[in-house]
């Protein structure tokens, strides 16, 4: 069973009240009939930077267009050569093993190790598809090797656009699908309490493979906290200027509950996948926590509509 974070596992946790859009909705199954090329439902216009960028441009770029996620392409010919994460963003200012090149590399200096070129943490085993593939060829691919999100290139390894979890929810949203969430959801979930710092949230994350925590406070969930959140946190306003400056320890020891801002947008087992992934959408969210009985009975991610599509194919076995 998939996790969704640690510390105090709980599956039923009671939630602040708080509105569930509904909405009525027709599917139909086209998402799941539909084979046509993958560039059809992926985004064209892809922002890239090349390997010289510096780690704070990369981060700069990635707060600025709300990226989760940042191919690195070569200048002069656009052809792909990396990718990082907003996973890695947070594993370099703290969370994890990249975080031993400000150590390593720049003694502790974290104001040079954030002006080191974007290379020096990209993942450049990059997992991409071509242009000429299908959206099964893009599910399947997505879903064995449990990526968000997809460079498409074409023959010369140059990008051409991005499909991503989001793209498949936003395919989902508003349709009559005959599913519903109960059928998808993750019902184990697991939390970490608003109190624990910055930095233990971090490194969980990082350490874990969790790409978002559900925070609980007094026996009740408050919000949810992704790895965006904290590299938007991290690399931008007054907790960037102190993490320049050295002071490192004060941004890092601050509680996790201090980043949670965003009103909680939760659904119920019952509602209907189509319904769901278009409060996803019309929200701007990546997951809901699923109540029932006043208590959080699990959590619907982007992921899960992945595997919703991929199972309707006949991907997963």
């Amino acid at each position: 069973m998939r996790k969704v974070g640690a510390e105090q596992k709980s599956t039923k946790i009671p939630v602040n009240p708080g509105g569930m859009d509904r909405g009525p909705l027709e599917f139909n199954s086209r998402v799941a009939k539909k084979v046509g090329e993958v560039l059809s439902v992926a985004t064209p216009e892809v922002v890239t930077v090349p390997p010289t960028t510096t780690i704070i441009g990369a981060i700069k770029t990635m707060t600025g267009y709300g990226f989760r996620r940042l191919p690195i392409a070569d200048a002069g010919s656009n052809r792909l050569i990396g990718f990082v994460t907003c996973v890695d963003i947070v594993d370099f200012l703290g969370g994890g093993i990249r975080h031993n090149l400000v150590r390593k590399k720049f003694e502790g200096n974290i104001l040079a190790a954030i002006n080191a070129d974007i290379r020096e943490i990209m993942n450049p085993k990059v997992i991409s598809i071509e242009d000429t593939s299908s959206l099964e060829d893009a599910v399947r691919l997505m879903y064995e090797k449990n990526v968000g999100g997809l460079p498409i290139v074409d023959d010369r390894g140059r990008i051409k656009a991005i499909v991503t979890e989001e793209d498949f929810v936003a395919m989902t949203a508003g349709r009559r699908t005959g599913m519903t969430v109960r059928d998808y959801m993750s019902p184990q979930v697991v939390s970490t309490p608003a109190q624990m710092s910055i930095e233990k949230t971090t490194k969980m994350i990082v350490q874990k493979g969790f790409r978002r925590l559900p925070i609980i406070q007094d026996g009740i969930l408050i919000g949810i906290i992704t790895a965006s959140d904290i590299m938007k946190y991290m690399g931008s306003g007054e907790a960037f200027k102190k993490i320049i400056t050295g002071d490192v320890r004060d941004v890092m020891e601050q509680p996790i509950k201090t980043l949670v801002r965003k009103a909680l947008i939760t659904t119920e087992p019952r509602v209907e996948l189509g319904e769901a992934a278009q409060q996803m959408v019309e929200k701007d969210i990546g997951s809901l926590p699923v109540m029932e009985g006043g208590s959080m009975a699990g959590i619907i991610t982007e992921r899960d509509f992945l595997r919703a599509l991929a199972e309707e194919r006949g991907i997963t076995g």
